[in-house]
């Protein structure tokens, strides 16, 4: 029986910051990653004999979990025992006496990437309860294993922000591109309330590409511009040219249908406030919307925000993963 001790980890949310649906034609598109929302995962020596066992009390479940039993259909397997069993095959050890406790304040299903997060921190609480820590280059490809269980093809933005705790700069069929942030930046992430399933939004943006491809092909390209530009702002510190860039790339959006009544209200609320800027974020028509903001003025702008609708706004600084010190807004 492998022998354990006690052990802690943890990994962030994500957020697209510029780039959605131009990015499925071929366009670049930035993810960052999201402190301020963490899954966080405890690791406790079990009792000889006892076995593997995931406790999620947010939730209020226990799930044992076992080297050969991998019922696909089960969700909550998906998400807690699978990455376990993808782990154990990569270390190639035999299952430990060990309960995991999960806890998290990523809001599920909410495109913040909680699914990665999950596997990515039940990962390394096991490697380093065995005394076999992951490091990143490793932990990368298991957590993207996991995320083929949840969505078929994902992009691997999701895993790769949330490993790396760097934003990363994506085109489709090329390798993904983590990038250094020079200056941190506060954004708020505001909830509207509304699922807005993304293959939908995704579908309607094909059929209107297939009906006009010049006017919304130009679109794409112009987002991709933005996208490009953003990227040099990020890296070079010039933080005061995003507000603006996400002003241009939420019009281009909603140029492609995908804004909502709730998401256009939310963004004029934001930039009344004293926002540098708003979008949207994601796959639109809902979900969620962000604004960058001056740090001073984050609380009166969530404020704002949730005056204007919102059903939470989180607060976050996206900075360095050597300096990540966030709290909830």
């Amino acid at each position: 029986m492998a022998v354990t001790k006690p052990a802690q980890a943890s990994a962030p949310g994500k957020i697209i910051l510029f780039g959605e649906h131009a990015v499925v034609h071929g366009q670049p598109a930035i993810a960052v990653p999201l402190n301020a929302v963490q899954v966080t995962v405890t690791a406790d020596p079990a009792s000889p004999g006892s076995g593997l066992s995931v406790h999620a009390p947010d939730v209020g479940h226990t799930l044992r979990v076992t080297p050969d039993h991998d019922p696909a259909d089960d969700p909550l397997h998906n998400a807690l025992g699978y990455p376990l069993q993808v782990a154990l095959r990569a270390l190639d050890v035999p299952v430990p006496d060990l309960v995991l406790t999960v806890r998290s304040t990523i809001p599920i299903a909410s495109g913040l990437g909680s699914g990665a997060a999950l596997a990515a921190a039940l990962i390394r609480a096991l490697g380093s309860a065995l005394d076999c820590p992951f490091d990143n280059e490793t932990l990368n490809p298991l957590v993207y294993e996991v995320e083929k269980r949840h969505h078929g093809t994902p992009s691997g933005i999701d895993n790769t922000v949330i490993v790396t705790n760097q934003p990363v700069y994506f085109v489709k069929d090329q390798p993904i591109q983590p990038f250094t942030i020079a200056r941190p930046f506060t954004l708020l992430v505001a909830d509207t309330g509304r699922s807005s399933p993304t293959h939908i939004t995704v579908g309607d943006v094909r059929k209107l590409f297939e009906a006009e491809p010049d006017r919304i092909g130009a679109i794409f390209t112009h987002i991709g511009s933005l996208v490009d530009i953003a990227r040099w702002a990020i890296e070079s510190g010039t933080i005061g040219v995003l507000g603006p860039l996400m002003d241009t790339n939420h019009a281009l959006l909603r140029d492609l249908t995908v804004s909502s009544d709730e998401l256009e209200r939310l963004c004029h609320a934001a930039r009344q406030a004293g926002a540098w800027g708003a979008k949207l974020s994601g796959g639109g028509r809902g979900g969620n919307m962000i604004a960058l903001a001056d740090p001073a003025q984050a609380k009166p702008i969530a404020e704002a925000l949730r005056q204007a609708g919102a059903v939470n706004v989180i607060t976050t600084v996206v900075t360095s993963p050597e300096d990540t010190d966030q709290t909830p807004g």
